[in-house]
Parts: structure tokens; sequence; C-alpha cells
């Protein structure tokens, strides 16, 4: 997003982000978004976000929603509806907690769905009160998900090199000399370079 200069990302990005926004003023809380874990959130965001809302501020913060706790060994969290050990418990909502703290521009959106998701940071970036962005999408190591998944390859000869794929940060995706290609044994098959493409080079195996 060329709009967005700055992200800040992991346990203490709601806050700064907020202390940016009144160090340097509502304008540069345009120009940046705060970027955090669902499961981050919950011990180390939502007092942040708070603060935004208490202090008038007009930041914008997504929380990441993959169902899980991924970076750490895929534990249970607030907004699972499980505790560690599995039992099934009170699930938070994102959204109710949002609105509940007095944030009105509230957005869902498909993770993968990254048209959707750029135009939804651009207007929510714009606003003049605080925005929450919501990304859900599991997490593809949860144990018994299941996903619509495909196999991807690139053609070489539609490929021009131009790099766009690796946005992605897709560990499957390299280069070999001046064209992408796609390591099927990391390749998970959820076609987000496929949308990224430009030149139509990643292509679906037909099997």
């Amino acid at each position: 997003l060329n709009a967005i200069d700055t992200t800040i990302c992991m346990g203490a990005s709601i806050g700064m982000a907020h202390v940016f926004e009144m160090a340097r003023g509502k304008e540069f809380a345009k120009k940046s978004v705060a970027v955090i874990g669902d499961s981050t959130f919950w011990h180390s965001g939502v007092t942040g976000l708070i603060d935004i809302v208490y202090n008038k501020g007009h930041s914008t913060v997504i929380i990441l929603d993959n169902s899980i706790t991924a970076m750490t060994g895929h534990q249970e969290n607030p907004s699972t509806g499980k505790t560690l050990s599995g039992e099934r418990t009170n699930q938070i909502d994102f959204e109710a907690l949002g609105r509940s703290i007095g944030i009105n521009r509230i957005c869902v959106v498909d993770a993968y769905d990254l048209k959707a998701l750029e135009e939804t940071i651009k207007e929510e970036v714009n606003a003049e009160e605080p925005s929450l962005i919501i990304t859900k999408r599991p997490c593809v190591l949860i144990k018994g998900a299941k996903f619509d998944f495909k196999d991807y390859k690139i053609d070489p000869k539609l490929c021009t090199g131009c790099k766009l794929c690796l946005k992605a940060g897709c560990p499957a995706i390299s280069f070999d000399g001046k064209v992408a290609k796609i390591n099927d044994s990391l390749c998970v098959g959820c076609g987000l370079c496929k949308d990224l493409c430009k030149f139509s080079a990643i292509v679906e195996v037909v099997k």
C-alpha cells in the first residue's frame, strides 16, 4: 500500500501507533496502521485500543484473527472459545468488544481477499476516528481444519520476473534465474500468489 508509510507490528503495536499520533498529529496516523495477532491482542493490545478511544485518537488497528496462537505453539486463546486444555469456554468477540469501548468503525475482511483488504485499509486510515479492521482466516496448521486449497505452478513462459509474487512473503516462492518457481513441499495451495500475479503466470495444477 503506497498510502501507508508505517506498519507497526507485534505486542506493542497499538500503543506505539497511539503515541506516534499524539507526537506527530492525526495526519501521521493516516500514514500508519497497527497490526497485531488475535492472541497477542488479548494480553497486550486491548489496553492500547482503549487508550486510543479514551484519548480521542484516530489510529487504525488491524487484528489478524487466525483462530489460534500460531506464533508460540498453537495454543487456544480467549477468542477461540476453548481453554488451554481444550474445554469449551466463553468466546470473546472482537467486534462486540470494539463496540463496547466506543469504536464505531469496525470492518471484518477475509484475509485472502487482497483487493477488499487494500480498499478497506485505504478507507479506514482516512477516517476522522478510530478504526478496527479484523482479518479472518483460520491458520492452515490447525489440527483437523479443512481448506479448499489447490496446487499451483508457475508458467516460465508467462513469468516476467517482476517479483510481485514475493510480496506475499510466502516461503514456497523463490527465483530460478529470472523466473519464479514454487516449491511443492512448502506450498499449502492458498492461491494468494495467483491473486498477486498480473501476468497470469501462476496457474492451477490440473490433476
